[in-house]
């Protein structure tokens, strides 16, 4: 006698099929233009209204602001994803951890997490994170108290379409998308904000401008 989740997985399976196809390629959108120097005060403006610190910087003095971002928030431990830039985190005095698929009790044991971004969308004030090798898998965005999120300025655009352009490499791979809108926050019945409950308490993103 089949069991009821037997019944349920034979559901599921029978209606995935066994010969996915892989996702049409997305139709090409018309570029548009858009003024940078504008986007980015935009995102900065926006971010910044989900009660993110955002704050603007130049290449040389990125481990500086690194380092004093991590400071503000008393993190006295950090990770980081392995494909990134080791270099970021020369200022920081505190315990620098390398991702090797830490548990999630280990994860929460860490102060802070620190990653680049792929995209960031000025209407919106959303960093997206699609997982790539300077941000690492989801679970070390998601379980540390405090993300620090740098994004290149010449990363940051104007909508929510041109953000899915920009992605159309890791969507076409199913790589995972995390957007991210301010620190992580809910309410309950009576609308009492509480923030940290499914991520990150403190989001701290870090503009970088090429040149300097």
């Amino acid at each position: 006698m089949t069991s009821a989740r037997e019944e349920i997985l034979a559901r599921v399976t029978s209606a995935l099929g066994t010969d996915r196809q892989p996702p049409a390629d997305l139709p090409q959108r018309a570029r548009v233009t858009w003024d940078a120097g504008r986007t980015v005060d935009q995102f900065v403006e926006t971010t910044a209204d989900y009660r993110a610190i955002v704050e603007r910087t130049v290449v040389n003095s990125l481990p500086q602001h690194i380092a004093a971002a991590l400071a503000g928030a008393s993190a006295a431990s950090v990770i980081r994803p392995a494909g990134l830039d080791p270099s970021w985190l020369t200022g920081f005095p505190g315990t620098v951890l390398t991702d090797d698929h830490h548990t999630a009790y280990d994860l929460d044991s860490i102060d802070a997490v620190i990653t680049a971004a792929a995209v960031g969308i000025a209407a919106t004030g959303t960093v997206v994170l699609d997982h790539g090798p300077d941000q690492g898998r989801r679970a070390i965005s998601l379980v540390p108290d405090v993300h620090v999120c740098v994004i290149r300025a010449d990363q940051v655009v104007p909508d929510v379409p041109e953000a899915t352009a920009a992605l159309r490499e890791a969507i076409n791979e199913r790589r995972p998308l995390t957007w991210i809108s301010g620190p992580s926050a809910t309410s309950d019945i009576e609308l009492d904000r509480v923030e940290g409950v499914h991520g990150p308490r403190t989001l701290h993103v870090i503009i970088v401008d090429q040149d300097g």
